[in-house]
């Protein structure tokens, strides 16, 4: 590439410091977010005529302006990279995205009887977690399993030494549940059961398989065939699990491996996860990252990965980290780094290598569609639009509601093109009267420009580089007076549905985007997801609200009361067929008020 004047003399000027480097396109759109021990050094790599990974070129061509941050410390260099990452989400970054964290199983051990649950968040103290389980094992339907075999409690009630229920639930007649809520079992029981079931999720299966199979033999000597199928099935869960054991490895063994391979344009990333000796899963990871080193790649990767995993006791990796020891500052706890390994070790590398490779492979082709969809798209859109930048964050707005009741709207995000779901938001439009989808466009657009100017709320601080409106030129125009008044120029433009007309302001003809376009069927894809969004929350809106109404003509049913139903039987119809005595288990529902809302619902 030809350096322009402006990168020619702010790289003379970049200091040897530690810090952070943000690259920039031509657009001002950032493209990559990377860190360094040595800034001057570093970012003077990306722009040397010496030969480099064609994906670390194709980035370097789009280069026109870089900025950098000095840092008092490669972890606060670490620190500052993972928050702008986050924040702009550049193309040639490594982007692993939230909400997808994989599920465990977790034991509260601050409670006196813990039950089994899944989450997807760890970390709280004196918590008990195991997993992640991905890859056809179901952390469900593995706790179903325990709780058949050990008996742990499944309800949420707080039990405690003095405390006694009235009586016992089903699952406790069901043979699923030992009652430590009417003492059936003391305190020291139920913490055997626990003990034997925190064996269980280390990798012992022993002892749950032989429960289950005398379970199934006398339910089957008794004739019971029905629980005898069940107890069949919860030991086909147990095999499964057994048929994950990697041979050579002692069964209290925990470790993840990581394979990196590239064609030096794509790349992908397997991990392989091992917990008590067996495999839980395996995963590929295409990334899409400009670092001029394999092992930084790798080394990205794992910051993000482990932001909300377990960290186990060793690590496997197909390269050698040259940043090893600021890897190991973000852990808690002392993590062996295993970039040569021998025995079972060296199998499970192999292992995850052919699959990175075999994945390889059947993703090229995948991605090159992919880009063309999204930030292929993107450029598309800019340029058959004259918008002023890249839409690398586009919000659309649509409005839902019936005969003008229960008015809401919807804010779907796209970033890169792709749904963002974590910036959705949802309004409930309280200042129009009546069917009036203009003035509700409205309403929502100020409150959420409002934001943007008081930097009030994660997803409302950023700034759109596109607004979407779904409607015609009325609905644009509306909502253009909004921003005027509000003294902001945003690219808004609106997508009629008829014939899919795009109306940009300022243009009393529409454009028309080629049929079947790329950039045509990225804004109905956000557009149909507003839709779907605004539609959801409207549903749920009114059916809270007819529901709150019925269930204020019971006598003795106030605002607390009616929310608590709600949030424990979750629907009308589940309250209906809740006895007297499930209903009385609610704080606040006395017997006779349970017998009145009996008496409601028979009527």
């Amino acid at each position: 590439m030809i350096m322009n004047e402006k990168i020619s003399n702010k790289l003379k000027s970049l200091t040897k410091k530690s810090g952070v480097y943000v690259m920039r396109n031509h657009d001002g759109t950032v493209i990559y977010v990377g860190k360094a021990k040595n800034l001057k050094n570093r970012v003077s790599q990306y722009f040397r005529s010496s030969p480099k990974p064609s994906k670390v070129q194709a980035m370097v061509d789009n280069i026109d302006d870089f900025d950098y941050f000095i840092t008092i410390s490669e972890r606060d260099a670490l620190a500052l990279e993972s928050n702008l990452i986050k924040k702009y989400q550049p193309y040639y970054n490594i982007l692993l995205k939230d909400g997808k964290a994989f599920p465990y199983i977790a034991l509260n051990m601050n409670d006196p009887f813990p039950k089994l649950q899944v989450v997807r968040r760890i970390g709280k103290p004196n918590w008990k977690y195991f997993g992640p389980y991905f890859a056809g094992l179901s952390a469900s339907e593995i706790i179903k399993t325990a709780n058949m075999a050990f008996g742990l409690r499944t309800c949420s009630l707080k039990i405690t030494e003095t405390s006694v229920a009235k009586r016992e639930c089903l699952n406790y007649f069901l043979g699923l549940c030992c009652a430590p809520c009417t003492k059936q079992v003391d305190h020291k029981e139920y913490a055997d059961r626990v003990k034997k079931v925190v064996n269980f999720l280390n990798g012992n299966d022993e002892e749950i398989e032989s429960i289950l199979t005398e379970k199934m033999n006398n339910a089957s000597i008794n004739e019971n065939y029905e629980s005898a199928i069940i107890y069949r099935d919860r030991l086909k869960m147990v095999t499964k699990l057994k048929q994950r054991v990697v041979a050579n490895l002692p069964k209290n063994i925990n470790k993840d491996v990581f394979a990196y391979v590239t064609d030096g344009f794509n790349g992908v990333i397997n991990s392989l996860i091992v917990r008590g000796g067996k495999i839980l899963g395996v995963m590929n990871y295409p990334v899409n990252d400009a670092s001029l080193e394999e092992d930084q790649t790798l080394f990205n990767f794992l910051v993000q990965y482990y932001e909300n995993m377990l960290v186990p006791e060793e690590i496997i990796l197909s390269h050698k980290l040259s940043d090893a020891d600021l890897l190991q500052s973000t852990f808690k706890h002392s993590v062996k780094l295993n970039n040569n390994p021998h025995g079972a070790n060296l199998t499970l590398l192999k292992m995850a290598k052919e699959n990175a490779l075999e994945y390889l492979e059947k993703h090229i082709e995948k991605e090159k569609i992919k880009y063309s969809n999204t930030f292929g798209a993107l450029e598309k859109l800019k340029t058959e639009l004259n918008l002023p930048r890249l839409p690398v964050r586009m919000e659309c707005y649509d409005i839902s509601h019936i005969s003008g009741t229960n008015k809401v709207a919807s804010m779907v995000v796209f970033k890169n093109g792709e749904p963002a779901k974590n910036h959705y938001r949802k309004f409930k439009i309280k200042t129009v009267k009546g069917s009036n989808d203009f003035a509700s466009l409205q309403e929502a657009l100020t409150r959420r420009l409002t934001r943007l100017k008081e930097q009030n709320g994660d997803s409302f601080k950023e700034s759109p580089d596109l607004i979407i409106i779904d409607g015609g030129k009325g609905q644009l125009s509306s909502c253009l007076e909004v921003m005027e008044k509000m003294g902001l120029d945003l690219p808004m433009i609106s997508l009629a549905k008829r014939i899919e007309e795009v109306f940009v302001p300022k243009s009393h003809n529409p454009v028309l985007l080629k049929p079947n376009s790329a950039e045509l069927k990225l804004l109905q894809r956000i557009r149909d997801e507003a839709h779907r969004f605004a539609i959801t929350f409207h549903r749920q809106t009114r059916t809270k609200e007819q529901t709150k109404n019925e269930l204020e003509q019971i006598k003795g049913l106030g605002k607390k009361k009616i929310e608590t139903l709600l949030n424990c039987f979750e629907s009308i119809e589940n309250i209906k067929k809740a006895s007297v005595d499930e209903l009385c288990i609610l704080p606040g529902i006395h017997k006779q008020l349970a017998l009145e809302i009996k008496k409601y619902f028979e009527k």
